[in-house]
């Protein structure tokens, strides 16, 4: 999709590969048109989810081919230099940054289990678990989960399948004796158990492996395709993960005011590359309270390299940041109560009028959907528009989504709520955090983007509202660029919001600042209002 359309020409051999876009050409399509009758396709039951086989089969069967699961994946049996398996230690995750202990989650899910006959959930995502049992680990990079599996029974309790070298001291006594540590190959036989038993099990079919529905109803299993168990409640974040996160986002803020006011002032000079602001920006943010790594590998992107928008820097494609041109900086923290994601674009030198228009439109868009407020149970997909009409009315767009879940110490994306042109049936609660990140992308030019993360809560200003309505909170703080600001594009709602924010901003990380950037955040948060 959009995200990768300009990266995979550029890094990968068009000699031995032929790009395809994932959306407008699908690879099933592909396959259904290059295929004769009684072909096989192989893959692996492990790197694809029980909803894509089902997907892909169909499409297949209908053509007079089939897709055939392998025992041995051929890419593993020619990876000779392949890594071993990671062994980062495990470690608690306290109840005050949680704000609920396992004992609870467990058994208030087992009883959801119980009350709809199901007898156990097999939980295949690292994060639900580290969620569930309230742990936090190392072997995914800047996300601090443990590679593990688990089964979740409905009387609350949890065999945990990982390899107990990676088990601090005391962690044991952390998950208490209802949880039971299993080696990884005790997987199978587990779930071997659970079919010759005649359990009900639920299995999310949109995460979970193809291999692990084989093996149930191999057993003889009867498996329920339904939604992780622990999904939704870790996406409804409760009152200690949303006030860890307002801090964690404070503390960000001036780590990101400090790297703007520095960047504001050096990088007209030139002279600074994407891998220096980049590094300036991690050492920056390494000097807080609670920080742990960042949530990402930082999108540095200058010039025609912000246009890509899931770009990654290398030595090869390091780019100075010239003056007139713009600069585009996605970056995130995992602090130990919150994680960030902020995305902000910025003149270096004098922007020209497409840029400072355009930029404009995004930040019009990025107002609307943080001042919108919406019924119970709308979706994200029902409030993407909100965002990309502006762009629209000048005949542009982004391909990409407008916003995704974010997690509490967890992944910078979390599902299962999401808001994106792309049909979603979940709808926003209280207590999620997702991201508000419309942008736009002129290819071999500049890219904008301007993201904030933003709490769904009850909207109680409407004292005459006729049915229960949410509004969005903005939790990022941080300057929005007014030298690629247009005021004459914007209305006077929008200036008002604004300003506000800026003075916001101004004051909640303003004490936190001192010397020049302190009085670069008031120049940079001056009201642009009459």
């Amino acid at each position: 999709d959009g995200r990768y359309t300009l990266q995979a020409p550029a890094q990968v051999d068009g000699k031995v590969f032929e790009f395809k876009h994932l959306i407008d050409d699908p690879h099933a399509d592909w396959m259904v048109e290059n295929l004769s009758a009684g072909a096989r396709v192989g893959f692996d039951p492990w790197l694809h989810t029980v909803g894509w086989v089902q997907r892909v089969s169909a499409k297949l069967e209908a053509a007079g081919a089939a897709l055939v699961p392998v025992e041995s994946n051929p890419v593993d049996e020619v990876w000779t230099d392949r890594p071993p398996l990671p062994l980062s230690p495990v470690l608690p995750h306290d109840d005050a940054h949680a704000g609920r202990n396992s004992e609870d989650k467990r058994m208030a899910l087992g009883a959801e289990l119980e009350k709809a006959g199901t007898d156990a959930a097999i939980l295949s995502a690292p994060d639900a678990i580290a969620w569930l049992l309230n742990i936090r680990g190392g072997d995914v990079p800047r996300t601090p989960l443990p590679l593990s599996f688990a089964v979740l029974r409905s009387d609350g309790q949890v065999d945990l399948f990982i390899d107990n070298r990676k088990l601090t001291p005391g962690l044991e006594r952390h998950l208490g004796n209802q949880v039971a540590v299993q080696p990884p190959d005790r997987l199978g036989p587990a779930l071997d158990a659970l079919g010759q038993e005649g359990k009900t099990v639920r299995l999310d079919s949109a995460t979970g492996p193809a291999w692990i529905d084989s093996r149930l109803r191999a057993a003889g299993a009867t498996v329920r395709s339904e939604i992780d168990i622990c999904a939704l409640p870790k996406a409804r974040k409760n009152a200690a993960e949303i006030a860890g996160t307002r801090s964690a986002h404070g503390r960000d803020g001036v780590a990101v005011a400090r790297f703007l006011a520095w960047l504001d002032r050096v990088a007209p000079g030139g002279g600074i590359t994407e891998i220096a602001a980049e590094e300036k920006l991690r050492a920056m943010r390494a000097e807080l309270p609670l920080y742990r790594d960042d949530s990402f590998d930082t999108i540095t992107g200058a010039g025609p390299n912000g246009a890509i928008v899931h770009y990654r820097v290398t030595e090869e494609t390091n780019r100075l940041l010239d003056p007139g041109s713009l600069y585009l900086v996605d970056s995130g923290a995992q602090y130990l109560d919150g994680t960030t994601d902020i995305t902000r674009t910025v003149a270096v030198g004098t922007p020209d009028d497409e840029m400072r228009r355009r930029f404009t439109l995004v930040l019009k868009g990025h107002i609307a959907l943080a001042t919108s407020r919406f019924p119970k149970g709308t979706t994200g997909s029902q409030l993407d528009i909100l965002a990309r009409q502006f762009l629209w009315a000048d005949g542009l767009d982004y391909d990409h989504g407008t916003g995704h879940g974010v997690g509490s110490y967890l992944g910078v994306h979390e599902g299962p709520a999401r808001i994106s042109k792309m049909p979603n049936t979940v709808a926003l609660e209280p207590g999620m955090i997702l991201s508000n990140e419309p942008g736009y992308y002129r290819s071999g030019k500049y890219g904008i983007r301007i993201e904030n993360l933003v709490l769904v809560r009850e909207c109680d200003s409407l004292p005459n509202a006729e049915r229960p309505m949410m509004e969005f909170e903005t939790l990022t703080l941080a300057p929005i660029d007014l030298a690629l600001v247009e005021p004459s594009l914007l209305s006077a709602a929008e200036i008002a919001w604004l300003d506000g924010y800026h003075a916001r901003v101004r004051s909640e990380i303003g004490p936190g600042l001192e010397g020049e950037a302190a009085d670069w955040l008031v120049q940079a948060t001056r009201p642009i209002g009459g």
